[in-house]
């Protein structure tokens, strides 16, 4: 059978640190996910998992540890242990930046790939450390921040025991990942000593790859790519998110497109009697020699139908987002503030 890995990349946000956001109000945005309609973060994402008897895996970013204290990373992992789900480690190196102690010296960078070995080595094995001691089981699997890893990051991890990675994604390539495995292949395989497991996804378009992400694919995309997998006999189908992507760009009300694609995504899993549900602690390692696993070709219809009902369900959102970009760049300019009180003098 097929397991379906639904994953969220649960992290606070460098953004809101440098726009002067607190602890509290940075987990309470990134990590609760609240807006003025309530909280839509990783307790409302737990609640629909477990309405459908699936069972998660929390890629847990440790790094802010660094700035807010380890207090905040704790607040993270025990409601998600207490849950039954899966925690992992996940790391934004952004944060060394700011860090109060920089574990690797001077060297920072958007990307754990930007990292020489011995550094890689030095932060994964704290940030492992950091979950641990928040209470978290030893963790067995990594995701790199932005899917920035490279293949010293999985000899670093092969040499720290990790057993599983799940930093490649083809949408990625170039653009952050260099982990050099085939793109066209969504199979798990041993790499460089440790297992990878690959974003799961499809051909939106010719040489276009669409991974399996809330905000990337429609309900027929996601359904497609799961049937897909199953229907191969892929030991996997590997699905993600984060904490705060049921919100909108702006986080301030819920984004209720995703919210939709989430359940239709929790649906489709447990009503699939190929599929099961589960973590990367269980999950079984690939044979020797594992099948290969094409990416599903692109369908136009199918990617016109995606794109309409985007702009569609994010105009709202979108709309709203652009017009307070627009009133805040008017607003710190001279001359908008000038414009601002001619139009109020003259009304």
């Amino acid at each position: 059978m097929t397991r379906a890995i639904i994953s969220f990349d649960t992290e606070l946000s460098a953004g809101l640190y440098q726009r002067g956001a607190d602890a509290r109000a940075n987990f309470e945005s990134s990590i609760l996910g609240r807006c003025r309609e309530g909280d839509f973060g990783i307790h409302f994402q737990m609640d629909m998992l477990e309405r459908h008897g699936l069972t998660g895996v929390f890629f847990i970013d440790p790094m802010p540890a660094l700035v807010y204290g380890p207090e905040v990373i704790d607040a993270i992992v025990r409601p998600v242990l207490d849950r039954g789900h899966e925690v992992q480690v996940h790391i934004h190196t952004e944060w060394l930046a700011f860090a109060r102690f920089n574990p690797v010296g001077r060297l920072t960078g958007r990307n754990i790939g930007d990292f020489p070995l011995a550094a890689q080595k030095r932060l994964i094995a704290l940030a492992r450390d950091i979950l641990v001691g928040a209470g978290a089981p030893r963790p067995t699997a990594f995701r790199a921040g932005n899917f920035g890893a490279n293949d010293d990051t999985l000899r670093a991890l092969a040499a720290l025991g990790f057993r599983f990675d799940s930093s490649f994604n083809a949408a990625y390539l170039g653009h952050g990942c260099a982990i050099s495995l085939d793109a066209g292949n969504q199979g798990m395989r041993e790499h460089h000593g440790v297992i990878e497991v690959p974003v799961s996804g499809l051909m939106d378009r010719a040489n276009r790859f669409r991974p399996a992400q809330l905000c990337a694919m429609s309900e027929e995309e996601m359904r497609d790519a799961l049937d897909h997998n199953a229907a191969s006999g892929a030991i996997q189908f590997s699905a993600f998110s984060h904490s705060f992507e049921l919100l909108s760009r702006d986080r301030k009300v819920a984004n209720r497109l995703a919210i939709s694609r989430m359940e239709a995504l929790c649906r489709a899993v447990a009503d699939d009697a190929r599929v099961t549900s589960g973590g990367l602690i269980t999950l079984p390692a690939p044979p020797a020699r594992p099948r290969r696993i094409h990416v599903p070709a692109p369908r136009p219809f199918r990617t016109l139908r995606r794109v309409i009902q985007q702009g569609l369900g994010h105009l709202a959102h979108e709309v709203r987002y652009v017009r307070d970009v627009i009133a805040v760049t008017i607003n710190s300019s001279r001359w908008g503030k000038i414009a601002t009180g001619v139009l109020l003098a003259m009304a």
